[in-house]
């Protein structure tokens, strides 16, 4: 039944019951004839009366319940954009306030599972990719390799040798994976107290890349503080953001390049640490996507480039996680700078 129905019925009872006790009066000479005459006639005038203005009343309810429902209903048809305009009694105001807050929070959400699913195919379209690639390549020397076509050493060899680094760009890649799962699937830490040493971790990074600073003809300088610079980061992470950084400024920078690793303190007990290289840059628009899953621009980052196209992402994950940020800039002249923010530690612990 409507509400409107039900307002009625229960002013009738009312009318009804008034008219009963009226009867009684009336049988037991409480009130006489006349009275009892006058009194039905002012109780049922009053009974239309509330049932005229319960219909007045009812009408703007019903009017706000509709929309309501109508809003609802369009929403449950998948028109998530779906708004009702508070009007009306303050009550219904607030439901209405209420319902869109709640259409908002939906519409979001579902706009987030969409970009999720979008995010997942280009993340499975690249891995395709990225795992065919070397696939192909290793199938076809192996190939040629089986059929003993090659008879010259050198060239045999070389062969050996391409197989050998693309089996190691797949580990490499498998392994990168691995490791974004993890940092996905890990609760941050609200109360982080390892503390890395700078300059410590850089001495262990550098014999990684002086073969290739060498073949390059590269130079890797660093600037930093006089006194031992302490970070609010297990050093492994430490290790591994910086690794991923001067890989791809030594990736990216020209053949004799300077590649800077600078560290800079900000207010807060924050520091800031910088790898600038001399490539070709990042376009500004470019620079936020730069640290997603698989991203790369025509200039900076191309497959042929080598790398999973995974390292950047993993390095903000791991900022992220120590409450830090990252990002890039154009610097003077060409080239990229990236950087990082970590808080500065106090001491140093245990790992």
């Amino acid at each position: 039944m409507k509400l409107r129905t039900y307002l009625l019925l229960a002013n009738t009872i009312s009318i009804a019951f008034i008219i009963v006790l009226l009867l009684v009066f009336f049988q037991y000479m409480l009130v006489t004839r006349e009275q009892l005459i006058w009194l039905c006639i002012a109780t049922v005038g009053a009974g239309m009366a509330s049932a005229l203005l319960f219909f007045l009343l009812v009408r703007p309810l019903e009017a706000s319940v509709r929309r309501v429902g109508e809003g609802a209903a369009r929403i449950a048809a998948g028109e998530l954009q779906t708004r009702v305009e508070p009007a009306g009694l303050k009550e219904f105001k607030q439901l209405a306030d209420q319902f869109n807050r709640m259409g908002a929070s939906l519409e979001q959400s579902f706009l987030q599972v969409r970009a999720a699913e979008s995010a997942q195919r280009e993340l499975v379209a690249n891995m395709a990719h990225d795992l065919r690639t070397p696939l192909a390549s290793m199938q076809s020397y192996a190939e040629a390799l089986e059929d003993r076509v090659l008879e010259d050493e050198a060239e045999y060899r070389r062969y050996l040798g391409t197989i050998r680094s693309e089996t190691m760009r797949l580990s490499e890649l498998i392994q990168d994976l691995f490791e974004l799962s993890t940092l996905d699937a890990e609760a941050q830490d609200k109360e982080i107290s390892h503390t890395a040493v700078v300059e410590d971790v850089l001495l262990e990074l550098h014999p990684r890349f002086s073969l290739q600073l060498e073949e390059m003809g590269q130079q890797l300088r660093v600037r930093l503080p006089e006194r031992p610079l302490r970070v609010n980061m297990k050093a492994r992470h430490l290790q591994r953001v910086l690794q991923n950084l001067i890989e791809n400024a030594v990736r990216y920078s020209p053949r004799g390049g300077i590649i800077l690793i600078e560290a800079d303190e900000l207010d807060g007990s924050m520091l800031r640490l910088s790898v600038t290289d001399e490539g070709v840059g990042i376009a500004e628009g470019e620079r936020e996507r730069i640290f997603d899953r698989f991203y790369r621009t025509d200039r900076s980052r191309s497959r042929e480039g080598g790398g999973s196209g995974l390292g950047l992402s993993i390095a903000k994950r791991l900022v992220e996680q120590y409450g830090g940020s990252i990002g890039v800039e154009q610097p003077d002249g060409q080239g990229s700078r990236f950087w990082f923010t970590v808080h500065e530690g106090k001491k140093t612990s245990h790992l």
